[in-house]
């Protein structure tokens, strides 16, 4: 057996063998695996990491080209109770910074300004109903609106999560 096999084997065992500690639902890593070192498969792809504006919106860019657009978990805070949003109609072609919806709360109204260029394939209707969703889950639940997108190279110049949370004074939670 190599010098290398010998040692890589109870290296191995050791790191499989721990529990891997869950914080705030996520899996911590063993201190032997540097932070930010470990590649996440669920995503295939760079482009599908969320980005976000300086305007408060968020996009995730789907595997087939399209994207889901909203508002942020700190536009959702700053805007208090949703009582309704104006979706955008099917087909509407929008070029970034353009306004694709609008949302509406108890304390003040704010358009929803679209990230990138595409064109609107659908709205989400269940926000219709209950606007409150946006309140409840702002990135995920209650996104505004599904694109396809004309160009993801415009994805480029939008900020990750960290750079947003810098941005509006929070930390990573």
């Amino acid at each position: 057996m190599s010098f290398a096999a010998r040692i890589a084997r109870p290296f191995a065992s050791r790191v499989l063998s721990q529990r891997l500690p869950v914080s705030a639902g996520r899996v911590t890593p063993p201190s032997c695996f540097p932070a930010g070192n470990i590649r996440s498969f669920s995503r295939s792809s760079l482009w599908q990491e969320k980005k976000y504006t300086e305007s408060h919106e968020w996009i995730e860019l789907a595997d087939d080209g399209t994207a889901k657009i909203g508002i942020t978990n700190y536009a959702a805070k700053s805007l208090g109770d949703v009582v309704y949003v104006e979706l955008p109609p099917a087909g509407l072609e929008v070029t970034a910074g353009e306004t694709v919806g609008a949302v509406e709360s108890v304390k003040s109204a704010s358009d929803v300004l679209c990230p990138v260029s595409g064109k609107v394939i659908e709205g989400n209707a269940a926000l219709e109903d209950n606007a409150k969703i946006i309140n409840q889950s702002p990135e995920d639940a209650g996104w505004i609106a599904k694109i396809e997108v004309n160009d993801k190279t415009e994805l480029e110049d939008l900020m990750d999560e960290a750079t947003y949370l810098e941005t509006v004074g929070e930390h990573d939670h």
